[in-house]
């Protein structure tokens, strides 16, 4: 039997992503995403590699081409009981 994913907490953050502009011009949207999934796995105590980015958070970052991502991006995230974690874009 499979068991059901229970939201077990939910926070908003405003990540600031400029240091993403350190990164080359041809890598910076990239980079934002790594970005994002290291600050979300030092708040909420997981693995970056159990963050996963949601669809309309990704469209936003590439938005303006891998050169311009956004300089900040106000985000909700959802930490299941399983440990995944999901960051969607905040409207």
């Amino acid at each position: 039997m499979s068991e059901e994913k229970k939201v077990v907490l939910t926070r908003e953050y405003v990540i600031n992503l400029r240091r993403a502009y350190e990164a080359s011009r041809s890598k910076r949207a990239k980079y934002a995403v790594g970005l994002i999934r290291r600050f979300v796995a030092r708040h909420l105590k997981v693995e970056p590699r159990s963050v996963k980015v949601g669809q309309k958070l990704n469209m936003a970052l590439w938005s303006r081409s891998i050169e311009k991502p956004p300089r900040r991006v106000r985000v909700a995230v959802e930490k299941y009981s399983d440990g995944s974690v999901v960051v969607e874009l905040k409207e």
